[in-house]
């Protein structure tokens, strides 16, 4: 069986002659370190001289190069982006840590791949909230906690799991629970939740907007109807408190009699091949070995461009116009140069897929 911890299983008393240095004081960054502060342990951050920086000297932490806090620390929390952290794990990292060190990672994703290999002489933990960092920080100083995925990946010391779990404590999940799993399960979890749920979730809401539109509904009332009224945010929340199927009952017998009675309808479509298709490609590091090539770098920002110019962006923009609310800009990319395109020859054919599908 799984194993569950909460507060009752540690004790924070074992960080205290410990310097925690968190670095990155971004989104998680920021609401960790507050709350490891807060729960009166000793912590340092180090970033590299930007605004963040700034916030956090604003804050009273004490602020450091991202190589002295390095040196200073007894335990690491690595709050940078995965995307990076492997080139600066390597370029200015790995040769500074201490035997005894513990590593503490946000996300499986560059340990349960295998990206990046620790010191034989670390403990290497996993302290993954499933919260965003304002979150993190809110339900900290409201004391309901919040879930957490955490795991030992290697245990030098023997007491990687203690420190784990007076770190978990620290930040404050435990209150809610933090749930134990590898860090490749991690990884792959988060992963599928990004390519397997999320884009097959966008392709009905999409569905749902364009069939509405074409039958003569109002853009403005399609889009309140479907999302701007953050009615489906209430209903996921309902779905966390009560339960997926408990949560219909806060809506009236006749939309649950309409969603039960019309859901038959959508059994047969093939979503669970395509996921298992996505889970495998996961899994066996595909998907991986894809990411980490530089070409998919190239090629990620010309799918972008494609994906900024679909219906549905412009059509929201006239909508939050219509409608008094805030414009925002996200979408506006830089098209792809003719030298970047000529670098993607090889995969043209599957670009120009790219571009049909979000026209």
């Amino acid at each position: 069986m799984v194993r569950v911890f909460h507060e009752t299983d540690s004790k924070l008393g074992i960080l205290k002659d410990k310097t925690i240095a968190v670095i990155g004081y971004g989104n998680q960054g920021r609401a960790q370190a507050l709350n490891l502060r807060d729960s009166d342990l000793r912590v340092i951050i180090g970033n590299q001289d930007d605004k963040y920086l700034e916030i956090a000297k604003k804050d009273g932490f004490y602020t450091h190069t991202i190589e002295d806090a390095i040196i200073l620390a007894d335990v690491i929390f690595f709050l940078i982006p995965d995307e990076i952290m492997k080139n600066l794990y390597d370029t200015k990292i790995k040769q500074l840590i201490k035997p005894t060190t513990a590593l503490v990672f946000a996300s499986g994703y560059n340990i349960g791949f295998n990206l990046i290999t620790p010191p034989a002489d670390t403990d290497v933990l996993l302290l993954a909230p499933r919260m965003i960092g304002v979150g993190v920080r809110e339900n900290y100083l409201n004391k309901q906690g919040f879930f957490s995925f955490i795991g030992v990946e290697q245990d030098f010391t023997g007491n990687a799991l203690d420190i784990l779990l007076a770190l978990a404590n620290g930040i404050g999940t435990l209150k809610k629970g933090a749930i134990e799993v590898t860090f490749r399960q991690e990884a792959e979890l988060d992963l599928f939740n990004e390519q397997g749920f999320g884009p097959a979730f966008g392709r009905v809401l999409l569905s749902a907007i364009y069939t509405l539109i074409e039958a003569g509904y109002p853009p403005e009332a399609v889009l309140v109807e479907l999302y701007m009224s953050n009615e489906m945010s209430y209903t996921y929340k309902k779905m966390a408190e009560v339960g997926l199927i408990r949560q219909v009952d806060f809506h009236s017998q006749t939309s649950q009699y309409g969603a039960m009675s019309r859901g038959i309808k959508y059994r047969k479509i093939p979503l669970k091949s395509i996921m298992q298709e996505i889970l495998k490609n996961i899994q066996d590091g595909s998907f991986t070995e894809e990411w980490e090539k530089k070409l998919t770098k190239l090629k990620f920002k010309v799918i972008k461009f494609f994906a900024t110019k679909q219906r549905i962006n412009k059509l929201e923009h006239e909508v939050r116009k219509n409608l008094g609310l805030k414009i925002f800009n996200i979408y506006d990319e830089e098209p792809p140069t003719e030298e970047e395109m000529k670098k993607l020859k090889n995969v043209s054919e599957e670009l120009e897929q790219f571009k049909k599908f979000y026209e």
